[in-house]
Protein backbone atom coordinates (compact mmCIF):
# COMPACT_ATOMS: atom_id res chain seq x y z
CA UNK A 1 0.00 0.00 0.00
CA UNK A 2 1.70 3.25 -1.19
CA UNK A 3 2.08 6.27 1.63
CA UNK A 4 0.96 9.99 1.97
CA UNK A 5 2.34 11.92 4.34
CA UNK A 6 0.07 13.38 6.84
CA UNK A 7 1.78 17.22 5.46
CA UNK A 8 0.24 16.33 2.29
CA UNK A 9 -3.20 14.63 2.84
CA UNK A 10 -3.50 18.18 4.62
CA UNK A 11 -3.76 19.67 1.79
CA UNK A 12 -6.30 17.59 -0.04
CA UNK A 13 -9.69 18.20 -1.01
CA UNK A 14 -12.31 15.81 -0.13
CA UNK A 15 -14.41 14.21 -2.25
CA UNK A 16 -17.45 12.40 -1.17
CA UNK A 17 -19.00 9.78 -3.88
CA UNK A 18 -21.35 7.05 -3.92
CA UNK A 19 -21.93 4.18 -6.24
CA UNK A 20 -25.17 3.10 -7.51
CA UNK A 21 -26.94 0.82 -9.85
CA UNK A 22 -28.92 -2.60 -10.58
CA UNK A 23 -27.93 -5.67 -9.21
CA UNK A 24 -25.30 -7.86 -10.56
CA UNK A 25 -23.77 -4.18 -12.53
CA UNK A 26 -20.50 -4.95 -10.49
CA UNK A 27 -20.72 -2.01 -8.26
CA UNK A 28 -18.50 -3.88 -5.19
CA UNK A 29 -16.42 -4.58 -7.96
CA UNK A 30 -15.70 -1.48 -9.28
CA UNK A 31 -15.21 -0.21 -5.66
CA UNK A 32 -12.62 -3.27 -5.09
CA UNK A 33 -10.72 -2.93 -8.39
CA UNK A 34 -10.46 0.93 -7.62
CA UNK A 35 -8.89 0.04 -3.81
CA UNK A 36 -6.46 -2.43 -5.44
CA UNK A 37 -5.46 -0.51 -8.72
CA UNK A 38 -4.99 3.18 -6.60
CA UNK A 39 -2.71 0.76 -3.81
CA UNK A 40 -5.21 1.50 -1.11
CA UNK A 41 -5.62 -1.87 0.30
CA UNK A 42 -3.32 -3.67 2.90
CA UNK A 43 -1.46 -6.42 2.40
CA UNK A 44 -3.61 -8.81 4.84
CA UNK A 45 -7.10 -7.49 3.62
CA UNK A 46 -5.94 -9.03 -0.09
CA UNK A 47 -4.93 -12.43 1.90
CA UNK A 48 -8.32 -12.21 3.70
CA UNK A 49 -9.99 -11.59 0.02
CA UNK A 50 -7.62 -14.22 -1.35
CA UNK A 51 -8.52 -16.82 1.24
CA UNK A 52 -12.33 -16.55 0.28
CA UNK A 53 -12.16 -16.75 -2.86
CA UNK A 54 -10.34 -19.62 -2.91
CA UNK A 55 -12.95 -21.26 -0.82
CA UNK A 56 -16.00 -20.52 -2.94
CA UNK A 57 -13.47 -22.22 -5.71
CA UNK A 58 -12.74 -18.73 -7.54
CA UNK A 59 -9.61 -18.76 -9.41
CA UNK A 60 -8.97 -14.97 -8.93
CA UNK A 61 -9.41 -12.70 -5.95
CA UNK A 62 -12.95 -11.67 -5.80
CA UNK A 63 -12.52 -7.93 -5.61
CA UNK A 64 -16.05 -7.30 -4.28
CA UNK A 65 -15.37 -8.76 -1.20
CA UNK A 66 -13.68 -5.86 -0.28
CA UNK A 67 -16.52 -3.97 0.41
CA UNK A 68 -19.11 -6.75 0.71
CA UNK A 69 -18.30 -7.43 4.24
CA UNK A 70 -21.67 -8.66 5.76
CA UNK A 71 -22.14 -12.60 5.92
CA UNK A 72 -25.34 -12.32 4.30
CA UNK A 73 -23.85 -10.15 1.57
CA UNK A 74 -21.01 -12.43 0.83
CA UNK A 75 -23.52 -15.87 0.54
CA UNK A 76 -25.57 -14.05 -1.68
CA UNK A 77 -23.46 -12.10 -3.82
CA UNK A 78 -25.59 -9.00 -3.90
CA UNK A 79 -24.79 -5.66 -1.57
CA UNK A 80 -27.36 -4.78 1.58
CA UNK A 81 -26.00 -2.29 3.63
CA UNK A 82 -23.96 1.03 2.64
CA UNK A 83 -20.36 0.29 3.02
CA UNK A 84 -18.21 3.26 3.65
CA UNK A 85 -14.63 3.11 2.65
CA UNK A 86 -12.20 5.89 3.17
CA UNK A 87 -8.69 5.77 0.80
CA UNK A 88 -6.70 8.42 -0.66
CA UNK A 89 -4.46 9.56 -3.56
CA UNK A 90 -1.74 12.18 -3.67
CA UNK A 91 -4.27 14.49 -5.51
CA UNK A 92 -7.59 13.91 -3.23
CA UNK A 93 -8.49 12.25 0.01
CA UNK A 94 -12.05 10.16 -0.67
CA UNK A 95 -15.24 9.39 1.48
CA UNK A 96 -17.07 6.69 -0.51
CA UNK A 97 -20.73 4.87 0.19
CA UNK A 98 -21.10 1.89 -1.85
CA UNK A 99 -25.14 1.25 -2.03
CA UNK A 100 -27.14 -1.67 -2.51
CA UNK A 101 -28.63 -2.30 -6.08
CA UNK A 102 -31.08 -4.25 -5.24
CA UNK A 103 -34.68 -2.47 -5.26
CA UNK A 104 -35.49 -3.33 -2.02
CA UNK A 105 -32.52 -1.50 -0.73
CA UNK A 106 -33.64 1.75 -2.56
CA UNK A 107 -33.78 3.41 0.60
CA UNK A 108 -30.13 2.73 1.36
CA UNK A 109 -28.75 4.42 -1.48
CA UNK A 110 -30.64 7.62 -0.22
CA UNK A 111 -28.27 7.17 3.11
CA UNK A 112 -25.31 6.66 0.87
CA UNK A 113 -26.15 9.95 -1.71
CA UNK A 114 -27.34 12.43 0.54
CA UNK A 115 -24.23 13.75 1.88
CA UNK A 116 -21.99 12.71 -1.81
CA UNK A 117 -21.21 15.36 -4.06
CA UNK A 118 -20.37 12.98 -6.97
CA UNK A 119 -22.99 9.86 -8.04
CA UNK A 120 -21.63 6.94 -9.63
CA UNK A 121 -24.52 5.11 -11.57
CA UNK A 122 -23.01 1.73 -12.87
CA UNK A 123 -24.79 0.24 -16.25
CA UNK A 124 -24.52 -3.45 -17.66
CA UNK A 125 -23.46 -2.89 -20.90
CA UNK A 126 -25.61 -5.74 -22.00
CA UNK A 127 -28.49 -4.43 -20.13
CA UNK A 128 -28.69 -0.81 -20.76
CA UNK A 129 -30.60 1.67 -19.00
CA UNK A 130 -33.16 0.26 -16.80
CA UNK A 131 -36.07 1.14 -14.09
CA UNK A 132 -33.36 1.07 -11.58
CA UNK A 133 -30.45 3.08 -13.47
CA UNK A 134 -34.08 5.73 -13.65
CA UNK A 135 -34.39 5.01 -9.86
CA UNK A 136 -31.21 5.60 -8.84
CA UNK A 137 -30.70 8.92 -11.51
CA UNK A 138 -34.25 10.41 -9.96
CA UNK A 139 -32.83 10.06 -6.50
CA UNK A 140 -29.42 12.11 -7.24
CA UNK A 141 -31.62 14.36 -8.80
CA UNK A 142 -33.49 15.21 -6.09
CA UNK A 143 -30.66 14.92 -3.55
CA UNK A 144 -29.12 17.62 -5.23
CA UNK A 145 -25.97 15.52 -6.03
CA UNK A 146 -24.14 18.05 -8.21
CA UNK A 147 -21.90 15.50 -10.45
CA UNK A 148 -22.82 12.16 -11.77
CA UNK A 149 -20.78 9.45 -13.54
CA UNK A 150 -22.31 6.54 -15.93
CA UNK A 151 -20.04 4.28 -15.84
CA UNK A 152 -20.62 1.92 -18.81
CA UNK A 153 -19.69 -1.51 -17.07
CA UNK A 154 -19.11 -5.53 -18.54
CA UNK A 155 -17.20 -3.46 -21.71
CA UNK A 156 -15.29 -6.86 -22.43
CA UNK A 157 -18.88 -8.97 -22.52
CA UNK A 158 -19.45 -6.64 -25.89
CA UNK A 159 -16.42 -6.53 -27.37
CA UNK A 160 -15.42 -3.00 -26.21
CA UNK A 161 -18.01 -1.89 -29.07
CA UNK A 162 -18.22 2.27 -29.04
CA UNK A 163 -21.75 1.97 -30.88
CA UNK A 164 -22.88 0.01 -27.62
CA UNK A 165 -21.38 2.51 -25.09
CA UNK A 166 -22.47 5.68 -27.24
CA UNK A 167 -26.20 4.55 -27.18
CA UNK A 168 -26.17 4.10 -23.86
CA UNK A 169 -24.73 6.90 -22.85
CA UNK A 170 -26.81 8.72 -24.90
CA UNK A 171 -30.09 7.38 -23.68
CA UNK A 172 -28.97 8.01 -19.85
CA UNK A 173 -27.96 11.41 -20.31
CA UNK A 174 -31.23 12.17 -22.04
CA UNK A 175 -33.34 10.96 -19.30
CA UNK A 176 -30.85 12.63 -16.61
CA UNK A 177 -31.06 16.14 -18.06
CA UNK A 178 -34.94 15.70 -17.83
CA UNK A 179 -34.23 15.00 -14.42
CA UNK A 180 -32.21 18.36 -14.02
CA UNK A 181 -28.94 16.44 -13.27
CA UNK A 182 -26.50 19.47 -13.82
CA UNK A 183 -23.36 16.76 -15.36
CA UNK A 184 -23.14 13.84 -16.48
CA UNK A 185 -20.03 12.21 -17.45
CA UNK A 186 -19.94 9.12 -19.27
CA UNK A 187 -17.08 6.38 -18.84
CA UNK A 188 -16.57 2.97 -20.72
CA UNK A 189 -15.25 0.08 -18.21
CA UNK A 190 -14.74 -2.96 -17.46
CA UNK A 191 -14.32 -3.54 -13.69
CA UNK A 192 -13.20 -7.15 -13.92
CA UNK A 193 -10.04 -6.38 -15.60
CA UNK A 194 -9.68 -2.80 -15.00
CA UNK A 195 -10.31 -0.94 -17.96
CA UNK A 196 -10.55 2.86 -17.50
CA UNK A 197 -10.52 2.50 -13.69
CA UNK A 198 -7.45 3.42 -12.55
CA UNK A 199 -5.06 2.80 -15.85
CA UNK A 200 -6.80 3.70 -19.41
CA UNK A 201 -7.85 0.51 -21.36
CA UNK A 202 -5.78 -0.66 -24.52
CA UNK A 203 -9.10 -2.29 -25.74
CA UNK A 204 -10.72 1.20 -26.26
CA UNK A 205 -8.64 3.29 -28.09
CA UNK A 206 -11.96 4.88 -29.49
CA UNK A 207 -12.13 6.47 -26.04
CA UNK A 208 -10.08 9.47 -25.28
CA UNK A 209 -11.69 10.56 -21.96
CA UNK A 210 -10.53 10.32 -18.49
CA UNK A 211 -10.45 7.17 -16.12
CA UNK A 212 -12.94 6.84 -13.31
CA UNK A 213 -10.03 7.81 -10.78
CA UNK A 214 -8.70 10.85 -12.69
CA UNK A 215 -12.42 12.18 -13.16
CA UNK A 216 -12.54 11.66 -9.72
CA UNK A 217 -9.82 13.81 -9.09
CA UNK A 218 -10.01 16.44 -10.99
CA UNK A 219 -13.74 16.79 -10.68
CA UNK A 220 -14.59 20.47 -8.73
CA UNK A 221 -15.83 20.22 -5.18
CA UNK A 222 -19.34 21.07 -4.84
CA UNK A 223 -20.54 24.76 -3.56
CA UNK A 224 -18.75 26.05 -1.05
CA UNK A 225 -20.89 25.92 1.92
CA UNK A 226 -18.58 28.46 3.93
CA UNK A 227 -20.80 30.88 1.56
CA UNK A 228 -24.05 30.14 1.49
CA UNK A 229 -26.46 30.75 4.33
CA UNK A 230 -24.80 30.89 8.14
CA UNK A 231 -26.52 28.25 10.24
CA UNK A 232 -26.26 27.30 13.64
CA UNK A 233 -28.34 24.25 14.82
CA UNK A 234 -27.70 24.58 19.03
CA UNK A 235 -26.93 21.33 20.30
CA UNK A 236 -26.00 22.04 24.23
CA UNK A 237 -25.70 25.13 26.22
CA UNK A 238 -22.62 25.73 28.01
CA UNK A 239 -22.73 26.71 31.57
CA UNK A 240 -19.93 25.91 33.68
CA UNK A 241 -20.92 28.33 36.88
CA UNK A 242 -16.93 27.57 38.01
CA UNK A 243 -15.25 30.37 40.06
CA UNK A 244 -12.82 31.01 37.05
CA UNK A 245 -16.03 31.71 34.41
CA UNK A 246 -18.92 32.54 36.89
CA UNK A 247 -21.06 34.17 34.27
CA UNK A 248 -19.73 31.92 31.03
CA UNK A 249 -22.60 31.02 29.03
CA UNK A 250 -22.37 29.59 25.29
CA UNK A 251 -24.39 27.96 22.88
CA UNK A 252 -22.54 25.20 21.01
CA UNK A 253 -23.20 23.31 18.18
CA UNK A 254 -21.76 22.69 14.46
CA UNK A 255 -22.43 25.00 11.59
CA UNK A 256 -24.17 23.58 9.13
CA UNK A 257 -23.67 26.37 6.60
CA UNK A 258 -22.33 29.93 5.98
CA UNK A 259 -19.52 31.97 8.22
CA UNK A 260 -20.31 33.38 11.25
CA UNK A 261 -17.89 36.14 12.87
CA UNK A 262 -17.40 38.15 16.46
CA UNK A 263 -20.16 41.26 15.31
CA UNK A 264 -22.86 39.83 13.95
CA UNK A 265 -26.04 40.68 14.32
CA UNK A 266 -27.99 37.09 14.98
CA UNK A 267 -31.26 36.19 15.16
CA UNK A 268 -32.50 32.90 17.39
CA UNK A 269 -35.47 30.74 16.01
CA UNK A 270 -38.15 30.35 16.14
CA UNK A 271 -38.48 32.89 19.07
CA UNK A 272 -36.98 35.40 16.22
CA UNK A 273 -35.25 37.35 19.33
CA UNK A 274 -32.14 39.06 18.16
CA UNK A 275 -28.65 39.80 19.63
CA UNK A 276 -25.12 39.98 18.49
CA UNK A 277 -22.24 37.75 18.59
CA UNK A 278 -19.65 39.10 21.28
CA UNK A 279 -17.58 35.82 20.78
CA UNK A 280 -16.23 32.57 19.25
CA UNK A 281 -14.76 29.28 21.04
CA UNK A 282 -13.36 27.07 18.60
CA UNK A 283 -11.49 23.68 20.88
CA UNK A 284 -11.21 26.53 23.80
CA UNK A 285 -9.14 28.55 21.78
CA UNK A 286 -10.77 32.17 21.01
CA UNK A 287 -11.17 33.60 17.37
CA UNK A 288 -12.81 36.00 14.74
CA UNK A 289 -14.61 33.69 12.55
CA UNK A 290 -15.65 30.05 12.34
CA UNK A 291 -17.60 28.38 9.19
CA UNK A 292 -19.03 24.96 8.58
CA UNK A 293 -17.97 22.49 9.23
CA UNK A 294 -16.66 23.31 12.24
CA UNK A 295 -18.15 22.57 15.62
CA UNK A 296 -18.05 26.08 17.68
CA UNK A 297 -18.79 27.78 20.80
CA UNK A 298 -20.92 31.59 20.31
CA UNK A 299 -20.76 33.70 22.93
CA UNK A 300 -23.84 36.61 22.74
CA UNK A 301 -24.44 40.23 24.19
CA UNK A 302 -27.90 39.39 25.34
CA UNK A 303 -28.82 36.91 27.96
CA UNK A 304 -31.68 35.18 26.29
CA UNK A 305 -33.74 31.67 26.69
CA UNK A 306 -31.66 29.96 24.01
CA UNK A 307 -31.52 26.22 24.18
CA UNK A 308 -30.91 22.91 22.46
CA UNK A 309 -33.01 22.74 18.93
CA UNK A 310 -33.11 26.66 18.20
CA UNK A 311 -31.11 27.86 15.60
CA UNK A 312 -28.69 31.10 14.93
CA UNK A 313 -29.22 33.03 11.70
CA UNK A 314 -27.14 36.37 10.40
CA UNK A 315 -30.44 38.99 11.13
CA UNK A 316 -30.30 39.99 7.79
CA UNK A 317 -30.68 36.38 6.13
CA UNK A 318 -32.96 34.49 8.53
CA UNK A 319 -35.33 31.96 7.06
CA UNK A 320 -38.81 32.25 7.48
CA UNK A 321 -40.17 30.33 10.20
CA UNK A 322 -43.75 28.10 9.74
CA UNK A 323 -45.78 25.26 10.16
CA UNK A 324 -46.84 24.37 7.14
CA UNK A 325 -44.23 22.32 5.29
CA UNK A 326 -44.34 21.41 1.98
CA UNK A 327 -41.75 18.85 0.75
CA UNK A 328 -40.19 16.12 -1.77
CA UNK A 329 -39.43 12.12 -0.12
CA UNK A 330 -38.49 8.88 0.02
CA UNK A 331 -40.38 6.43 2.06
CA UNK A 332 -37.77 4.46 3.85
CA UNK A 333 -39.85 2.41 6.67
CA UNK A 334 -41.84 -1.04 6.00
CA UNK A 335 -44.51 0.62 7.31
CA UNK A 336 -46.94 2.53 5.31
CA UNK A 337 -46.86 6.60 5.72
CA UNK A 338 -50.60 7.49 5.21
CA UNK A 339 -52.40 10.65 5.02
CA UNK A 340 -53.21 11.55 8.75
CA UNK A 341 -50.14 9.62 10.06
CA UNK A 342 -48.59 11.00 13.58
CA UNK A 343 -44.99 11.47 13.27
CA UNK A 344 -41.95 13.32 14.96
CA UNK A 345 -40.80 15.70 12.48
CA UNK A 346 -36.82 15.83 13.15
CA UNK A 347 -35.12 18.91 11.85
CA UNK A 348 -31.19 19.80 12.92
CA UNK A 349 -31.17 19.87 16.67
CA UNK A 350 -35.05 20.24 17.06
CA UNK A 351 -37.48 17.30 17.41
CA UNK A 352 -41.23 18.69 17.47
CA UNK A 353 -44.96 16.66 16.57
CA UNK A 354 -46.05 16.85 12.76
CA UNK A 355 -49.23 15.13 11.32
CA UNK A 356 -49.08 14.24 7.85
CA UNK A 357 -51.93 16.12 6.20
CA UNK A 358 -51.51 15.26 2.73
CA UNK A 359 -49.90 13.16 0.00
CA UNK A 360 -50.77 14.71 -3.52
CA UNK A 361 -48.52 12.61 -5.28
CA UNK A 362 -46.19 9.57 -6.00
CA UNK A 363 -44.00 9.79 -8.46
CA UNK A 364 -43.87 7.07 -11.09
CA UNK A 365 -40.36 6.54 -12.13
CA UNK A 366 -40.44 4.54 -15.46
CA UNK A 367 -41.95 7.69 -17.15
CA UNK A 368 -41.38 10.36 -14.34
CA UNK A 369 -45.16 10.56 -14.86
CA UNK A 370 -47.36 11.43 -11.52
CA UNK A 371 -49.86 9.14 -9.53
CA UNK A 372 -52.50 11.87 -7.67
CA UNK A 373 -53.32 11.29 -4.29
CA UNK A 374 -52.18 7.81 -3.67
CA UNK A 375 -53.30 8.11 -0.26
CA UNK A 376 -49.97 6.46 0.81
CA UNK A 377 -46.62 5.56 0.36
CA UNK A 378 -44.63 2.36 0.73
CA UNK A 379 -41.05 1.62 1.14
CA UNK A 380 -38.78 3.21 -1.57
CA UNK A 381 -41.58 5.26 -3.10
CA UNK A 382 -40.71 9.14 -3.65
CA UNK A 383 -43.57 11.15 -3.14
CA UNK A 384 -44.88 14.84 -2.47
CA UNK A 385 -45.80 15.18 1.10
CA UNK A 386 -47.76 18.44 3.16
CA UNK A 387 -47.02 18.00 6.99
CA UNK A 388 -48.62 20.68 9.68
CA UNK A 389 -46.17 20.97 12.23
CA UNK A 390 -47.23 21.46 16.12
CA UNK A 391 -44.52 24.27 16.48
CA UNK A 392 -42.66 26.61 13.94
CA UNK A 393 -39.27 25.42 12.40
CA UNK A 394 -37.07 27.75 10.14
CA UNK A 395 -36.24 25.34 7.20
CA UNK A 396 -34.75 26.38 4.14
CA UNK A 397 -35.23 25.24 1.19
CA UNK A 398 -33.29 22.14 0.40
CA UNK A 399 -31.85 23.83 -3.39
CA UNK A 400 -30.34 26.29 -1.08
CA UNK A 401 -28.89 23.93 1.67
CA UNK A 402 -28.83 20.18 1.91
CA UNK A 403 -28.04 20.63 5.75
CA UNK A 404 -31.19 22.89 6.61
CA UNK A 405 -33.18 21.85 4.01
CA UNK A 406 -33.70 18.49 5.07
CA UNK A 407 -35.61 16.67 7.89
CA UNK A 408 -36.93 13.01 9.03
CA UNK A 409 -40.26 11.73 9.95
CA UNK A 410 -39.96 9.54 12.98
CA UNK A 411 -42.42 6.98 14.39
CA UNK A 412 -42.98 8.33 18.35
CA UNK A 413 -44.02 4.79 19.52
CA UNK A 414 -40.59 3.41 18.83
CA UNK A 415 -38.11 6.02 17.30
CA UNK A 416 -38.35 4.33 13.69
CA UNK A 417 -36.75 6.39 10.74
CA UNK A 418 -39.96 6.26 8.42
CA UNK A 419 -38.97 8.71 5.79
CA UNK A 420 -36.27 11.18 4.36
CA UNK A 421 -37.76 14.73 3.45
CA UNK A 422 -36.34 17.72 1.07
CA UNK A 423 -38.13 20.65 2.27
CA UNK A 424 -39.61 22.78 -0.68
CA UNK A 425 -38.07 20.45 -3.13
CA UNK A 426 -40.53 19.55 -6.38
CA UNK A 427 -40.15 16.95 -8.86
CA UNK A 428 -42.75 18.31 -10.65
CA UNK A 429 -46.26 20.79 -9.77
CA UNK A 430 -48.62 18.75 -8.99
CA UNK A 431 -52.57 19.24 -9.48
CA UNK A 432 -54.04 21.65 -6.99
CA UNK A 433 -55.92 19.55 -4.51
CA UNK A 434 -58.04 19.87 -1.64
CA UNK A 435 -57.03 20.16 1.90
CA UNK A 436 -56.99 17.22 3.91
CA UNK A 437 -59.97 16.23 6.23
CA UNK A 438 -59.70 17.48 9.70
CA UNK A 439 -58.48 14.63 12.54
CA UNK A 440 -58.65 14.36 16.00
CA UNK A 441 -55.18 13.55 18.42
CA UNK A 442 -52.59 16.18 17.36
CA UNK A 443 -54.27 18.76 15.41
CA UNK A 444 -52.29 22.19 15.08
Amino acid sequence: MSTITSEALAETTLLRFATAGSVDDGKSTLVGRLLHDSKSVLTDQLEAVARVSASRGQEAPDLALLTDGLRAEREQGITIDVAYRYFATPRRRFILADTPGHVQYTRNMVTGASTAELTVILVDARNGVVEQTRRHAAIAALLRVPHAVLAVNKMDLVDYEEAVFARIAEEFTAYATELGVPEVTAIPISALVGDNVVEPSAHMDWYGGPTVLEHLETVPVGHDLAHCHARLPVQYVIRPQSAEHPDYRGYAGQIAAGTFRVGDEVTVLPSGRTTTVTGIDLLGTPVEAAWTPQSVTLLLADDIDISRGDLLVPSKDAPATTQDVEATVCHVADQPLTVGHRVLLKHGTRTVKAVVKDIPARLTLDDLSLHPHPGRLVANDIGRVKIRTAEPLPADSYADSRRTGSFILIDPSDGTTLTAGMAGESFAAPAPVKDAAEDGGWDF
